[in-house]
């Protein structure tokens, strides 16, 4: 299939280049200096809840679908408790929760519908177990570290229109953020992710092709993957899944992997110190397709690429690949917003 996605890259002069995604696409890596210029659309502005920097503009895959709005603009409440989280992410109502300090809770804590849960500065934290956004619509996390989960750090399933954006998280039982059982529109952008090794996986099984096929569309961009050792992202049925302006440091097993049908357009990514940077199939998992192109390839594998993918539907902006690692660095993680 083709892409008639205006995909917008960042230059000194600024053009829309329609590009096809299909088997056989060449990586070019456009001009440098790409990256400096920045979003007008992203350009921070003070968050009146929180005093700090707001977050760009959403992109990807959580802008569909009536796009993702959190808690709107219910009034802020502030919670240092694991009690009072739990409470206000539990509400049936919708809800703008800052979290202040680190906060300790146990097991995996459910989060309902209509939820924007955000860390303030650059040390809120949940550690000993995580969030659980299952049966839910239209939620936000953003900038909170996680640490020590007892089981994923974040869960996402049977859930839509979720944004999972400026997370710091390392030191978890299971994954750091999975992503299964039939959930869509989901963007996941600047986390920094370490010190773990099964990161990111989305979709569960291979056996749940009757729930899956036709959902678990997800954006990935502007991660950091910091010696995560696999599953950046692992995907299974998603179709398109977009992987593009990660940096990927020091991967000891891969990067990328493509299965069970799955269809995956990693672009304008920078790999760094990875010997397998993308591939199709992994483990027992059947191959899927994947599209790589304009990615900056630095002391790394070539990748493994096959078929095509289906088109992008929204509109993004690639940062030029060699200047991923510099963008991202600076800006994945918490205390950047």
């Amino acid at each position: 299939m083709q892409d008639n996605t205006p995909v917008r890259h960042r230059t000194a002069r600024r053009r829309t280049l329609p590009l096809a995604i299909g088997a056989g696409v060449t990586a070019v890596v456009l001009a440098a200096g790409m990256g400096a210029i920045a979003n007008a659309a992203e350009a921070p502005q003070t968050d009146a809840g929180t005093g700090t920097l707001a977050a760009p503009a959403l992109v990807g895959w959580a802008t569909q679908n009536g796009g993702t709005t959190g808690g709107g603009s219910a009034s802020p409440v502030t919670v240092t408790s694991s009690s009072a989280l739990i409470s206000a992410m539990q509400s049936s109502s919708a809800a703008v929760i800052n979290v202040s300090g680190t906060i300790s809770i146990s097991g995996m804590q459910k989060v309902a519908s209509n939820k924007t849960i955000r860390g303030v500065g650059s040390s809120a934290t949940i550690t000993g177990g995580g969030l659980n956004i299952a049966n839910a619509k239209n939620v936000i996390i953003q900038n909170l570290n996680f640490r020590n989960a007892s089981d994923d750090s974040i869960n996402v399933q049977y859930s839509t229109n979720v944004w999972l954006d400026h997370l710091d998280m390392a030191n978890g039982y299971d994954g750091l953020l999975d992503i299964k059982r039939t959930s869509n529109f989901i963007t996941v952008s600047y986390v920094h992710s370490h010190d773990h090794d099964k990161n990111m996986l989305l979709g569960h099984s291979d056996d749940n092709a009757s729930e899956d096929n036709g959902k678990l569309k997800v954006t990935y961009h502007h991660n950091w993957f910091d010696g995560t050792n696999q599953r950046n992202p692992r995907v299974r049925f998603g179709n398109p899944v977009h992987v593009f302006n990660n940096y990927y440091s020091n991967v000891g097993s891969y990067g990328v992997a493509s299965t069970e049908g799955a269809g995956v357009l990693v672009e304008c990514n920078y790999f760094e110190n990875v010997d397998d940077p993308y591939h199709l199939g992994e483990g027992d998992s059947g191959p899927g397709t994947l599209v790589a192109r304009n990615n900056h390839l630095v002391n790394s594998g070539s990748g493994q690429t096959g078929g095509s993918v289906a088109s992008i539907p929204y509109s993004y902006t690639c940062d030029t690949a060699s200047s991923v690692k510099s963008i991202v660095t600076a800006g994945a993680g918490t205390g950047k917003i």
